[in-house]
């Protein structure tokens, strides 16, 4: 299911509000540390993803932030890669998890859309609908079932024989 975010919204003023105390540092990617974020996302997400991140790199500014906990990559967040307007893909490190990291990311990363004259965003495909929900009021957008990702290629794993 398609949301919608309004960057306009109250709601998003609130959420920088709740993540100003998380003990990371959000910050814009820069393009000599692509290769580093490609492999930490191909190690911890999956190689769509990286396909995703690759794209929204190429922007200038990139449109990937990253984030840092002592040095130390643990959570990223794209938008404008699978399509404009879109947020996402994002992730954060197993262990980071619980943090405010994904909501300061994605706090961050909203706030960057706006910045380039994005007045709503899309997040599509969203997995934790009532995360979005809740983070800033995102809207479920009506559809058949119907979206980007309809018929994407995929790569069938081989069966493996005992």
């Amino acid at each position: 299911m398609d949301l919608l975010v309004n960057l306009y919204s109250r709601k998003l003023e609130e959420l920088g509000e709740r993540t100003t105390g998380v003990e990371a540092t959000i910050r814009v990617a820069l393009p000599p540390e692509m290769h580093i974020i490609q492999n930490w996302v191909r190690e911890h997400f999956s190689e769509y993803w990286v396909s995703e991140l690759t794209v929204a790199m190429a922007h200038q500014p990139p449109g990937c932030l990253v984030a840092i906990v002592d040095g130390k990559l643990v959570g990223f967040a794209c938008y404008d890669a699978t399509a404009k307007g879109f947020f996402g893909p994002t992730g954060v490190d197993e262990s980071q998890r619980g943090k405010g990291i994904g909501l300061a990311l994605f706090h961050r990363t909203l706030v960057a859309m706006k910045a380039q004259g994005y007045a709503y965003a899309v997040i599509g495909s969203a997995g934790p609908i009532d995360f979005y929900k809740n983070a800033v009021g995102a809207l479920p957008i009506p559809s058949d079932s119907e979206d980007i990702y309809q018929g994407l290629l995929r790569i069938k794993k081989p069966l493996v024989e005992d």
